[in-house]
């Protein structure tokens, strides 16, 4: 049952979270176990076993070891639940590539939010250049919620940005719904990297304040100049300490860009903050 008072944000009621027994992935876990507080989700905590056939073939008195180490991760997961009153369901799947593994999972559990560390095994350069976290965003068929080493799971502000495109739309459409539900302040941001681009951005924020006020939410609308969008961002959930970003999951750019490195992924790569990627 969901912890009375703290107010449950978002319809997710089957939540799956990925860890791969790295200490970056702890904030997917505390995360997890703080929607299931809030909204009494049912989680599932999924370590995929990414071991090629051929290590296997080559070296199979090492896979007890493997295994056995894949249940001692799990068992912690499960006794930190156990503190916290929160039951989860622990699962284990071999497939190469990773991340294929999760989307069948997240399948399999029928799940609406899937969560993953930012960095895991691979580290930042790895974010940026095309890691499992960045493949199961642009394969998931659900919203995805990336969530630094150790940060906590609030909704006081959310920042949305938004550039006008389908993608961005249900980002905005999601943070409203989360505001509203969480009792939230939004943060509505469109740069402008170029003298040409400051009409539209200036229109797509005035667009977000007076939905968010008809939704009867306090909205703050920013519109930064000549810079990188990304960069852009990340100063912006800074300087307003928000607690969750909101993005689209590829914007203009497509699909194929933000797995090769589009401005969504260099947020989330260096965001103070958990980020909530839209699937639309």
């Amino acid at each position: 049952m969901p912890e009375k008072g703290l107010g449950c944000p978002g319809k997710w009621e089957r939540v799956l979270v990925c860890i791969d027994g790295s200490e970056e992935s702890r904030g997917a876990v505390l995360a997890g176990l703080e929607l299931a507080r809030r909204c009494g989700s049912r989680v599932f905590v999924l370590m995929a076993l990414d071991v090629p056939p051929e290590f296997e073939a080559q070296a199979p008195e090492l896979m007890p070891r493997v295994e056995a180490e894949i249940r001692q991760h799990l068992a912690d997961v499960e006794a930190e639940a156990a503190k916290v009153g929160v039951a989860v369901e622990t699962r284990t799947r071999r497939r190469v590539p990773t991340y294929a593994a999760i989307i069948d999972e997240a399948r399999e559990v029928r799940a609406n939010l899937i969560m993953v560390g930012r960095h895991g095994r691979t580290g930042l350069s790895r974010l940026l250049l095309g890691s499992v976290a960045a493949r199961v965003i642009g394969h998931s068929p659900v919203s995805v919620l990336v969530v630094p080493k150790d940060a906590a799971l609030r909704f006081n502000t959310i920042l949305v940005a938004s550039d006008g495109s389908p993608s961005s739309a249900a980002a905005w459409a999601e943070a409203v719904a989360l505001a509203q539900a969480a009792g939230s302040r939004l943060v509505a941001v469109s740069v402008a990297r170029e003298e040409g681009e400051i009409p539209e951005a200036e229109n797509l924020v005035k667009d977000m304040i007076a939905a968010g006020n008809q939704a009867g939410l306090a909205v703050t609308g920013l519109m930064p100049q000549g810079l990188a969008p990304d960069a852009a961002i990340v100063q912006a959930a800074l300087k307003h300490a928000v607690d969750l970003l909101v993005l689209g999951s590829h914007g203009r750019t497509g699909l194929a860009r933000l797995i090769l490195g589009s401005t969504a992924e260099r947020v989330i790569g260096q965001a103070p903050c958990p980020v909530l990627v839209v699937k639309g």
